[in-house]
């Protein structure tokens, strides 16, 4: 990768690290699921009246914003408000690889590599670990909504790949677009017309929340990491994502103070190390050096 590319993946990773600040200062005001749906609203409008939308069957790309806006970041912001650590959801959220790779061999039928499922092991021995360490900081509920959350994040990393090769900023904006309405009327049924009394009068925290998550986080990071993946192999952009819980844990120790234990840590490093194994079994294997291959006999 050239500088340009590798600074432009740290920008990336830093900023999916500080959106769970935004997301974490939103919550203080905002219940989650009207709060997950005003960063779609805001993600989509205006950007769908200039955008022009991807060329993919309607069907996966509402699926797509579906398993995004209300598998991913509706359960992520759930557990956030009830009392999941935003640090340490934006580390087990990385349990996503594991599921990924495993709804790829059940769903797509791709091959899974030795490395690949003890990866998986590994990573959700780490999940165990911060599990049993949870203590009052991370109840078990909100914890198994971040879990779900990845589960989420790797259904939608299984409609792209479906997808195919199109427009991921295009895709995005019309995902957003579709994922709203649901959100919406989640929102009203679980949490009530009252969450919307927020709006009236938003505090500053608020906006600021909606509008990091709408157009930094959305539109540009997710703009440059696609643009990133269409230039290199998977594998080469794809650890650089390991850095987003480093962002979103010191980030959130320094600006909101929250505790970063022992357990957390160990727990933390057995994730990360199953998810580097899981990318590393992702590497196709090398091809022979040239030396090392026989020449075909003369006739």
């Amino acid at each position: 990768m050239t500088l340009r590319d590798v600074l432009a993946a740290l920008l990336v990773v830093t900023i999916l690290g500080l959106a769970f600040v935004a997301i974490k200062a939103g919550l203080e005001t905002v219940p989650p699921l009207t709060l997950c749906s005003l960063r779609f609203a805001f993600a989509a409008v205006p950007a769908v009246l200039v955008i022009r939308p991807p060329h993919a069957p309607a069907l996966l790309v509402t699926a797509f914003g579906l398993a995004l806006g209300v598998g991913q970041f509706g359960l992520l912001m759930t557990g956030i408000r009830l009392g999941m650590p935003a640090g340490l959801s934006s580390l087990l959220i990385q349990t996503q690889v594991p599921f990924t790779v495993a709804l790829a061999w059940a769903v797509l039928g791709e091959h899974r590599r030795t490395l690949q499922v003890l990866g998986g092991v590994v990573a959700l021995l780490g999940v165990a670990a911060v599990a049993l360490e949870r203590g009052g900081d991370a109840p078990l509920g909100p914890l198994l909504m971040v879990v779900g959350a990845a589960l989420g994040w790797a259904s939608a990393n299984i409609i792209v790949k479906r997808i195919g090769r199109v427009d991921m900023l295009a895709l995005m904006v019309w995902s957003s677009l579709a994922t709203t309405p649901p959100l919406l009327a989640l929102s009203l049924i679980v949490e009530g017309p009252a969450a919307f009394a927020a709006l009236a009068r938003p505090s500053w925290a608020a906006i600021g929340s909606v509008a990091f998550q709408a157009y930094p986080t959305t539109l540009l990071a997710f703009g440059l990491w696609s643009g990133l993946l269409t230039r290199y192999p998977a594998a080469t952009v794809t650890p650089f994502a390991l850095l987003v819980p480093v962002a979103g844990i010191l980030s959130t120790h320094f600006v909101l103070g929250e505790p970063v234990s022992a357990s957390i840590v160990a727990g933390g490093s057995l994730i990360l190390a199953g998810i580097a194994l899981s990318l590393r079994g992702a590497r196709p294997a090398s091809r022979a050096h040239p030396s090392t291959v026989k020449a075909p006999r003369a006739a």
